[in-house]
């Protein structure tokens, strides 16, 4: 039998982390500095930050608060929020990320799935898919949850997996 794993998931907005319900009504969590070294000395496998307010606000996710996290932690860190390009995949490796998390530019342009495996490896490359129950469809949505797009959600997987992703975190917003 495979073994459980906890991998916390924080949201990040403004430098802070927040927690909300479907996406919406975000109240502050506190700092994600100090929240990921808890989460590590209570036993968590791997960690999550999403800066989901950078594709909206059109900018790169926070380097620097990136870097400061994996200063702090030794367990496996994604990150995700605002990456487009391959050298944005790079800088964040660079500052302590071991995976990114693509969802915006992918579905804009999926073929970065494939260049960003074949440029940094498949296990670097997660796939972040915000699904959704639309009218009895299950919908991809992008921008922080905030856009539909016409992607089916079982066949979106199906893809970013044949493109090179080799992980897919799902998020279901219903």
């Amino acid at each position: 039998m495979l073994k459980k794993r906890i991998i916390p998931c924080l949201d990040i907005k403004d430098g802070r982390t927040v927690k909300g319900i479907n996406f919406e009504g975000l109240r502050d969590a506190g700092d994600p500095v100090v929240l990921a070294q808890k989460y590590v000395e209570e036993g968590a496998d791997e960690l999550v930050f999403l800066d989901i307010s950078a594709t909206q606000e059109k900018r790169k996710t926070l380097a620097d608060l990136v870097e400061r996290i994996a200063q702090e932690i030794n367990i496996p860190f994604t990150v995700g929020g605002g990456i487009s390009e391959l050298k944005d995949i790079e800088a964040l490796l660079k500052a302590g990320a071991d995976k990114v998390s693509l969802n915006t530019s992918i579905v804009k342009d999926p073929e970065l799935i494939t260049r960003a495996s074949k440029q940094f490896g498949s296990q670097a490359v997660v796939a972040a898919i915000d699904i959704k129950n639309v009218n009895g469809q299950h919908k991809i949505f992008i921008k922080g949850g905030r856009e539909e797009t016409p992607l089916c959600g079982i066949e979106w997987c199906k893809r970013t997996v044949e493109l090179g992703a080799g992980e897919i975190l799902l998020t279901s917003m219903d």
